[in-house]
């Protein structure tokens, strides 16, 4: 790396810390009922919505009446995926004319954007209509992402409460995250990207005339579509020119503001952020850098404020930016450091520029690269599958490490509360004491339930990689060998971990990847979810202990060292021997090549 690509990286974790802390303070008033600011305007509009629901805003529930308010509401939500994507040839705003999608691409779809994962087995610009984009998925982007700050919220006061089985409302919560934190940036930002050039139409795609018509040969195809053959047995083709390009167009601005406010991920276009219509400049490659990590941030201080001591979210968050800053700088530095192929044959090389776009550069690639894989994002303005062996492991180890280093909104943080709780127990049995959390005693329900959380996207992602590889269809992976499990275990990673970003060279259309993939979606998103609630309501319950001479600080560096070392030990014990197959082997492989 060079001095400007250290700056870069060094500008960014500093403006994302210091946005970060101003609006945790802020969403911690949102869920402790204080003055928001934007109360008048939006109160009325609050009040309205309970009204015509019929909720109860004030009733509270324990965890199991939350947990079945989460799965009532996200099941509604991906059945009407579902069927406005299935029906979208019949309704309006398709001025493309796009049939229905395909029941297993979009049964895959439906779940991927209801579990706030936003796997893409499909090309955006060529699959959806405007209405889909916007009433489906756009609407679902804003929903699963206050599904997590919601159960984010509950797991908080589940930690802060005492001798009570209540951990909120589920429907105050979900209505709160949007109406005062994710709609409010979302606009902002919407309006930032539409200064910068990112479009926002409900305009068809424009046709427009090539500067430098382009000759290239057609092939023949029969009345059926199918290729005619000549003489040979070879496709016949026949000479023709492109003088015009259409290129799509839509409501992008507003889809790309909330996908990476929310952490989703989901692109309006096939390629994601790398499109220039989605990330035109420098200036919205940074805005939505920033975004994709800033309300996951800026939630470790809303879990201190609302805990009643902001050195407790201090600590979580500097244990997720020291990891952080480390995949990302490593990242950078095997993007950033040229090919040894080029070394031996005595050429002058720079950074790895394949499958990546110029405007940005491999650093700025490399650092969007590690941070959409940290919180569960899944965007990409660059190519995973193009990135060097080492390049494309970090991110993906990031994922594997269980999306807790930031996380996805809410999900990242209560995911490393409970690695946190792992590493008072763990530390408990050091020293023969009872271990505690935030005043309360770990006993073995919080231990069962922590370990359900910490083990099930590791079997996710491993036996669904396993199963790809010995049953899955051979020709979705394009390449051979190490990069080609690479391929396959990214995926499940992705998937097994509601992150949605793929290394690409994998094609994921078939009934194998689109069901395999939704229920490993499915499961990591849910299944988490219930043991999490449980856990929260199970502490909510206990009573606060006074601290002793043997309590363990929980706010000070030993516990951050501690807390880092959990997570790490926990993903090198469980993926290492699978990186060792894919990325580590095909590293070793250049070495070897002449």
């Amino acid at each position: 790396m060079n001095a400007t690509d250290v700056a870069q990286y060094l500008l960014y974790l500093a403006l994302l810390l210091g946005a970060s802390w101003p609006l945790g303070l802020y969403i911690a008033r949102v869920y402790q009922d204080k003055p928001r600011g934007l109360d008048k305007a939006l109160g009325p509009l609050e009040g309205l919505l309970y009204r015509l629901c019929g909720i109860d805003a004030s009733r509270e529930m324990d965890w199991k009446t939350y947990a079945m308010a989460v799965l009532a509401f996200n099941a509604m939500g991906l059945l009407a995926v579902y069927a406005i994507e299935r029906l979208q040839g019949g309704l309006p705003l398709n001025p493309a004319g796009l049939p229905g999608v395909d029941p297993f691409v979009a049964f895959n779809t439906a779940v991927s954007f209801a579990t706030n994962t936003n796997w893409q087995a499909y090309g955006g610009e060529t699959t959806v209509s405007h209405l889909t984009q916007m009433l489906a998925l756009t609407v679902q982007n804003f929903l699963s992402a206050a599904t997590g700050m919601a159960v984010m919220a509950a797991v908080i006061r589940g930690l802060s409460r005492r001798e009570t089985d209540r951990l909120g409302n589920f429907w105050r919560d979900v209505t709160r995250s949007v109406l005062y934190v994710l709609l409010p940036l979302s606009i902002v930002l919407s309006l930032a990207l539409i200064w910068q050039g990112v479009p926002q139409t409900l305009d068809g795609s424009a046709a427009v005339a090539l500067l430098e018509p382009a000759s290239y040969d057609k092939p023949v195809l029969d009345e059926t579509g199918k290729p005619v053959l000549d003489e040979g047995g070879k496709p016949r083709t026949e000479p023709a020119t492109q003088a015009r390009q259409s290129i799509a167009l839509g409501p992008v601005a507003s889809q790309v503001a909330i996908k990476q406010l929310g952490t989703n991920g989901g692109g309006f276009f096939n390629v994601n952020s790398a499109h220039p219509f989605e990330n035109p400049t420098p200036l919205t490659n940074l805005l939505e850098l920033l975004a994709i990590l800033l309300i996951p941030a800026a939630l470790c201080h809303t879990f201190g404020v609302m805990v009643g001591d902001r050195r407790q979210g201090w600590a979580v968050l500097m244990a997720m930016t020291i990891l952080f800053a480390s995949f990302a700088f490593l990242t950078m530095q095997a993007e950033t450091t040229p090919s040894p192929l080029l070394a031996k044959a005595g050429t002058v090389a720079g950074p790895s520029m394949e499958g990546k776009e110029v405007r940005f550069g491999a650093a700025g690639s490399a650092l969007w690269a590690a941070a959409t894989t940290a919180a569960s994002n899944g965007s990409v303005n660059a190519m995973h599958d193009s990135f060097t062996p080492l390049g494309g492991m970090w991110p993906m180890l990031l994922m594997q490490l269980g999306e807790v280093v930031y996380g996805g909104v809410g999900s990242g943080l209560y995911g490393m509360l409970v690695f946190a709780v792992v590493a008072v127990f763990v530390a408990g049995l050091m020293v023969g004491r009872t271990p505690e959390y935030l005043g309360k005693k770990i006993e073995p329900f919080e231990t069962k339930m922590a370990a359900l959380i910490i083990l099930i996207p590791p079997f996710l992602c491993l036996m669904g990689t396993a199963l790809a590889a010995v049953a899955g269809p051979p020709e979705a992976v394009s390449n051979p060998g190490p990069h080609g499990f690479s391929q396959m275990l990214y995926a499940f990673s992705s998937m097994g971990n509601n992150n949605g970003s793929a290394f690409a060279g994998l094609t994921a259309t078939s009934p194998f990847w689109t069901i395999a993939g939704a229920v490993a979606m499915f499961v990591s998103r849910y299944w988490l979810i219930i043991p999490v609630l449980a856990l929260a309501g199970s502490m909510a319950g206990k009573k606060r202990l006074q601290e002793g001479p043997g309590t363990l600080p929980t706010h000070g560096p030993i516990f951050v060292g501690l807390l880092m070392a959990v997570v790490l030990v926990v993903g090198a014990l469980t993926f290492v021997p699978a990186l060792a197959l894919g990325p580590v082997a095909e590293h070793l492989a250049l070495y070897q090549l002449k």
